[in-house]
């Protein structure tokens, strides 16, 4: 908060927009924080340290600090399996870590739902901690249809940022998916009256809740383990309503390096930029880096050099695609818990895949599709030559402006084979 000068009207924030000053210095592991209410930009433990400063401590230190959720997923057999996820902010990270599988008998535990700090411990395993204590989730699309132990964490003991009040005291929100009690109000996160069907939005689009892990129902019970939990699995994903399949696997670790690095989504309401436009985010580090990308690369490369290493296998997901009517062609949410039964099966080597020039996709018939009713998997596997021989322009253009001279040659053979596997297609 900076001094008023006299007259000046008090503001309920601490903002001065006009001297907004956000800084890092990774060298001496400092952070200064200046005018900005932003939750990225005042909560200073949350991106600027745990992702920002600890990305760079993590490369001094040769562990691996990432912008990821943690849950462990158990089969109906008991087989229980730790996965690591990095989704750009919005695309789901939350609601996949405490997801409600649809698939029978499967139960997932949350970890964490937004940063992962991982280490190799002795056995060569690559253990993950969530080094924060509760959730600072989007609040618009959350219900108890699309995340239903969201909704039991926020019930109470829980703060709310820039979303709408009721006259009876609750909070509102476009798609919370409650009817509002007869005679009920809505005050919108402007202060203004606001009613169902108005143009504009009742809260924020990202506006948040900030709750205690522990009130979650489903933590995981190793969630404060300071050992971490061992990762079987890294799933990379991002919201790309053309051309990218459901889910498919890296070929190896170098692999799905690149394909870590050649992230791109649709930007969302955490993003800074206006509109839909499809955004390269790396690792979905994009705004959280804390030293050269080419280092950082360099540097998740090293990893398979690891004397004992045992390293998760890679994958990557799109819950998002459309089809030319523009209706999502999966239904996601709990239904996601198929695909996540399609990784767990792979771990444990089953010949349940095929490959395709981007990388391993499910046979046809692995994916358990039982109960759900049509899916056109054709359309949502179909990988469009002229798509694709775009996106391989786009991922080339963006690696040489972004990382030019600093980019690994691992990561640059892939992209060359990668490039070849598509015009052969």
């Amino acid at each position: 908060m900076t001094p008023l000068s006299p007259g000046e009207p008090v503001s309920q924030w601490p903002c001065n927009p006009e001297k907004t000053l956000i800084g890092h210095v990774p060298d001496q592991r400092e952070i200064v924080s200046f005018g900005s209410g932003y939750g990225g930009n005042s909560l200073l433990g949350k991106k600027c340290f745990a992702l920002r400063i600890a990305s760079r401590l993590a490369r001094d230190e040769g562990w691996l600090a990432e912008h990821m959720l943690i849950l462990g997923i158990t089969s109906p057999a008991g087989k229980k399996r730790y996965v690591a996820a990095a989704f750009p902010s919005a695309c789901g990270k939350t609601n996949l870590a405490m997801m409600r599988p649809a698939l029978p008998g499967w139960k997932v535990e949350c970890v964490g739902d937004d940063i992962a700090w991982m280490r190799f411990d002795s056995d060569g395993r690559l253990r993950a901690i969530n080094p924060e204590n509760g959730f600072f989730g989007v609040a618009p699309g959350t219900s108890a249809t699309t995340n239903p132990n969201a909704m039991a964490t926020i019930q109470s003991n829980t703060l709310f940022t820039n979303v709408a009040e009721t006259s009876d005291g609750g909070v509102y929100w476009e798609g919370i998916d409650q009817p509002l009690p007869p005679g009920v109000t809505v005050t919108s996160w402007l202060g203004k009256a606001w009613k169902p069907g108005d143009k504009e939005p009742c809260a924020h689009p990202n506006s948040r809740f900030c709750a205690p892990a522990r009130q979650c129902p489903i933590m995981d019970p190793a969630w404060e383990a300071p050992e971490g939990v061992p990762i079987d699995a890294i799933i990379f994903g991002g919201r790309r309503p053309k051309g990218v399949p459901l889910v498919y696997e890296a070929f190896n670790w170098h692999h799905g390096v690149f394909v870590g690095s050649a992230m791109r989504s649709e930007s969302t309401a955490a993003a800074e930029h206006k509109g839909k436009v499809i955004m390269h985010d790396p690792f979905a580090m994009r705004p959280f880096f804390g030293y050269n990308f080419g280092h950082y690369l360099e540097h998740w490369l090293s990893m398979e050099g690891r004397k004992g290493a045992r390293l998760p296998r890679i994958f990557h997901v799109n819950w998002f695609r459309r089809d030319e009517a523009g209706r999502f062609l999966w239904p996601g949410f709990g239904e996601n818990a198929r695909v996540l039964d399609w990784i767990c099966r792979r771990l444990e080597g089953e010949d349940s895949a095929r490959e395709t020039p981007i990388g391993l996709v499910p046979k046809e018939g692995a994916l358990d599709l039982s109960g759900l009713g049509a899916i056109d998997t054709a359309q949502l596997f179909s990988l469009p030559k002229d798509f694709w021989e775009q996106e391989v322009r786009e991922i080339r253009s963006y690696l040489t402006e972004q990382v030019n001279q600093d980019l690994p040659k691992e990561v640059l053979t892939e992209l060359e084979a990668l490039e070849k596997r598509v015009r052969r297609m």
